[in-house]
């Protein structure tokens, strides 16, 4: 049963948006998660809940490691030694890859400095195209990689600057590009703030008609909206397993690297990179994997990467394209409550209309917005606020309902309404 469709104008009232929970094929997913008591939880673009399904995989690891201690390398079902591999295997089909071109490993900000400095060094690339609206970490990493090869950022980096201060279009990446010689171009999937879906297909074969490779930080998507890496031209990925793939928080990163890549030496060279079947011979040269495992660096975080593997079970039983037809459904309800009964009260939609360009979460901006989020915080409503105006309301397509949406939308028609906001500080700097 597809997830149903809604109208063009649907109803407001709370009854249609308990029809639509009635009429959900994935709605016995909420029940494999833990939603915490008294919880509205529309932030899982930012930390996904835990699955029972990633604790039973973690508590499995946990009691390996006491029963079996080391041996759970070998011994271990699955066993620990293949782990980032066989997980690489279960997330390549989620990013439209072969199963040698994905693997676990890492952070997603260890990743960047990886990839991007093995693209650096292995064809001699200098310039690097970003845009002015990525998520912080992209530009530090990218910035360091410069930096240690004796590039000025302030010459080496370009960036592409959004005509609009919400969104990064094709348009404007070929503006960035037109008169620079770029070698590298590195953008987000989805923008960490208005939640836009780029093109990647589109980019992909912009940079290539200018010369340059193409990778993204893919963070804000995977697990939420089904990818193309190899059909689209993309040369290397970054992401993270603790927003959509609810993995857990610290939990360890993906990459992909396209085949045509494979035996460029990894910029940061570590022993797990190395083949598996010489690491124990210990060697003192690195005789790297032959895949993307190669960019693994360190031994991996079993830990880290168990809940991942139970998460997976959730995700391969909904199908990712299920998971994105309801996740696109939750948004355009949300984005038709914000028009119906939202903007009246100076709340606008900073996200993409059009759900080909929007990703799992939409951006509520409003003059008010931090202490807007206090209150919804107040009352059990988990979002987060970004500067400088942003609510980030995230339905995860796992665990939120349609009727959570739209009580959460009353909550913010009450809470402007009646000026409840006032009653909290203005945004002070911090964590928010």
């Amino acid at each position: 049963m597809p997830t149903p469709e809604l109208p063009a104008d649907p109803p407001t009232d709370r009854a249609f948006a308990e029809e639509l929970d009635e009429q959900d094929p994935l709605a016995s997913l909420r029940e494999r998660f833990y939603i915490p008591e008294g919880d509205r939880y529309m932030d899982g673009n930012s930390l996904g809940l835990m699955s029972k399904d990633a604790e039973a995989a973690l508590s499995r690891v946990v009691d390996e490691w006491r029963d079996l201690a080391i041996r759970g390398w070998g011994e271990a079902d699955p066993d620990w030694f293949h782990y980032p591999e066989r997980l690489g295997d279960r997330l390549a089909p989620l990013v439209g890859a072969t199963e040698s071109e994905v693997v676990v490993g890492n952070s997603t900000t260890v990743n960047i400095h990886t990839l991007v400095g093995t693209m650096l060094d292995a064809y001699g690339a200098e310039t690097i195209l970003v845009d002015d609206l990525d998520f912080p970490t992209d530009h530090y990493a990218i910035r360091a990689q410069l930096r240690q090869r004796g590039l000025d950022p302030e010459e080496y980096l370009v960036v592409a600057e959004s005509s609009d201060g919400r969104t990064v279009t094709v348009d404007d990446v070929e503006a960035a590009l037109v008169g620079n010689d770029v070698d590298i171009v590195f953008l987000p999937t989805v923008l960490y703030r208005s939640g836009q879906l780029l093109d990647v297909e589109a980019i992909a074969e912009l940079a290539r008609e200018h010369g340059a490779l193409f990778g993204v930080d893919a963070a804000h998507s995977v697990g939420a909206v089904p990818h193309e890496f190899d059909a689209n031209g993309v040369d290397f990925a970054v992401w993270c397993s603790y927003k959509y793939l609810n993995g857990g928080p610290g939990a360890v990163a993906g990459l992909y690297v396209s085949e045509e890549h494979f035996g460029s030496p990894p910029a940061l060279a570590g022993w797990w990179g190395n083949d598996k079947g010489t690491m124990f011979e210990m060697r003192t040269t690195y005789d790297q994997a032959p895949d993307a495992g190669a960019w693994q660096v360190g031994t991996p975080p079993l830990l880290a990467a168990a809940p991942l593997d139970g998460a997976l079970d959730v995700v391969e039983d909904a199908g990712i394209e299920a998971l994105r037809e309801k996740s696109v459904a939750l948004t355009e309800y949300l984005v038709a409550l914000t028009d119906a009964r939202l903007a009246q009260h100076g709340f606008e939609v900073g996200t993409p209309r059009d759900p080909d360009r929007r990703g799992g979460h939409v951006a509520l901006e409003h003059p008010e917005g931090y202490r807007i989020s206090e209150a919804l915080r107040d009352r059990g409503v988990v979002v987060d606020y970004r500067p400088p105006d942003v609510v980030r309301v995230a339905p995860s397509p796992y665990y939120v309902t349609f009727a959570e949406v739209w009580s959460v939308v009353d909550d913010l028609v009450e809470i402007a309404e009646r000026s409840l906001y006032e009653e909290y500080e203005r945004e002070s700097g911090g964590v928010t």
